[in-house]
């Protein structure tokens, strides 16, 4: 941000204030609130902080009004049709395309750390057999500071830059083991002379028995889900890791916060609802009842994967989204998935209601995600840990980017306190 000419006046109480404003290179402008408790004593009150930038960013903009979303200014369709996710990474990370050669270093990178640490294997077994995928990953994330001891200083520039490297590499295994020790198979370990998308499907699908190629369009696909969840802004797991970060914890500490953050379902569960109400509608002669229960104001009942907390046009990511899951549902086959068959259904009928149109409810990112991975046969406890390991790159771009930041402090919240005034303490045997 940058400063203006324009300040905002705020009267209370006989005093008048005059407060500063900055200008974004795009987006509203912003009042700066710093100096207003210094000033005018006052504090301001903003749950959910949704009017209140917290940071200074140069990663990721958004405008929910227009369905835009533009990583370091480029938007995301061009991003998901052109480039590929270790190519999205580079730009998160650095801030610029890479050149041919910087791509082709950093892949090589990223490739030939995806190994964990043979010790924490130890970590996996340590979980009871129906662990949660996601607790599994919050536990051995986390745990990668007591292995990884080399990058942990983030005083350290090149400590920072190998814990970044280490993490992107990385993430994609532990999921997959989280998803192998949940089904009861051996791991797979990674080989390097596979794509990103493809090593992580081969790490979750194939098994000691039998050969497993993994097919073009559904490592294209997976690219995708990679790219489109990369990075998004100060969300609440962002926030977190963000947060965390502020007080100088160490980065595995920082990403293993994000990861429960997004375990919530109100953040990273939401394409596991949609399944789940999927699941509920059962059969395509059942979508009409539920659409109407949709529209009805006294209903409870919402469509989830339609609309968005911050887009009120298309979600960008949806438009390309959609594009891979009409490809997948073909190369898989939905005649004997009655789950599936309802999902495109449930989409024609919603796209062709003046209702949905009207209220701009259109099928979301999550939508299609959801679609997408239970065609290729992953449960729906796998759902937000590839969230989380698609997510990693931006909570590492964010927090680089945070330590970089000359007003970075502690995040330290106010609030609106409704409690008890001062009181005197009273012995026991007389109240």
């Amino acid at each position: 941000m940058t400063g203006s000419n324009k300040t905002a006046t705020l009267t209370f109480d006989g005093k008048t204030l005059e407060l500063p404003m900055l200008s974004p290179t795009l987006g509203p402008d912003v009042i700066d609130i710093r100096k207003l408790y210094g000033q005018g004593g006052v504090f301001t009150y903003d749950p959910g902080f949704t009017s209140t930038a917290a940071c200074d960013s140069s990663i990721t903009f958004i405008d929910g009004e227009k369905g835009i979303l533009l990583h370091r200014g480029y938007p995301i369709d061009q991003l998901t049709e052109k480039s590929h996710y270790l190519e999205v990474c580079y730009l998160l990370l650095y801030g610029e395309l890479p050149s041919a050669a910087e791509l082709e270093d950093f892949e090589d990178r990223v490739t030939h750390h995806t190994m964990l640490h043979e010790q924490m294997m130890h970590f996996f077994r340590g979980f009871r057999r129906d662990a949660p995928p996601m607790a599994i990953m919050v536990g051995v994330v986390g745990a990668m500071s007591a292995f990884y001891h080399d990058s942990t200083d983030i005083t350290d520039p090149h400590q920072r830059e190998v814990a970044s490297i280490r993490m992107v590499a990385k993430m994609p295994t532990i999921a997959a083991m989280a998803f192998k020790y949940s089904q009861g198979q051996p791991f797979v370990y990674p080989r390097n002379d596979l794509d990103h998308a493809s090593n992580f499907l081969r790490m979750c699908f194939s098994v000691p028995a039998e050969e497993y190629e993994v097919d073009p369009i559904l490592a294209r696909a997976m690219d995708r889900i990679f790219t489109l969840h990369a990075d998004h802004e100060q969300n609440a797991s962002t926030s977190t890791v963000r947060l965390a970060g502020s007080s100088g914890a160490n980065p595995f500490a920082c990403i293993a916060a994000g990861i429960a953050c997004l375990w919530g379902p109100a953040h990273g569960g939401a394409n596991q609802a949609c399944l789940e109400m999927l699941e509920e509608i059962g059969t395509v002669d059942r979508i009409p009842e539920f659409i109407a229960r949709a529209k009805d104001k006294n209903d409870p009942f919402r469509l989830m994967g339609f609309g968005h907390r911050v887009y009120k046009n298309f979600d960008p990511r949806a438009k390309v989204l959609k594009e891979s899951a009409d490809e997948v549902l073909e190369l898989m086959g939905i005649e004997n998935n009655p789950k599936l068959q309802v999902a495109k259904e449930l989409e024609k009928q919603a796209l062709e209601d003046p209702y949905f149109k009207e209220k701009k409810l259109f099928p979301n990112v999550d939508f299609y995600s959801g679609i997408i991975l239970e065609a290729m046969g992953f449960p729906t406890s796998m759902f937000t840990p590839i969230f989380a390991l698609s997510r990693t790159v931006g909570w590492i771009a964010q927090w680089k980017e945070m330590l970089d930041d000359p007003n970075l402090k502690i995040g330290r919240p106010r609030q609106l306190y409704h409690g008890a005034t001062m009181r005197d303490y009273v012995d026991v045997e007389n109240r």
